[in-house]
């Protein structure tokens, strides 16, 4: 039983100190995104990146449901509009 308690122990101090640890650091300190302007930065920009994709995913559902509607009534048997050249 101590030789395992033994891994286990020396195992947690082995990531503690690594990148996870000082996370783990820095989140008990306090520090966090608003204390970095690049962090800041970055996560100002991944919003605009969201906000994009969020317009995007929106034009493609309107699509999506148009085609829908074009092909409902092609089961009708309602022409469909011809192509524009």
């Amino acid at each position: 039983m101590v030789p395992v308690a033994m891994f286990v122990m020396v195992g947690l101090v082995v990531i503690m100190r690594g990148p996870l640890g000082q996370a783990i650091a820095d989140r008990i300190r306090g520090a966090s995104a608003e204390a970095n302007p690049r962090l800041r930065e970055e996560l100002d920009h991944l919003r605009l990146e969201v906000d994009e994709l969020r317009g995007q995913l929106g034009e493609a559902q309107e699509r999506i449901d148009f085609a829908e509607r074009l092909l409902a009534r092609r089961d009708e048997n309602v022409p469909l509009p011809r192509a524009r050249e």
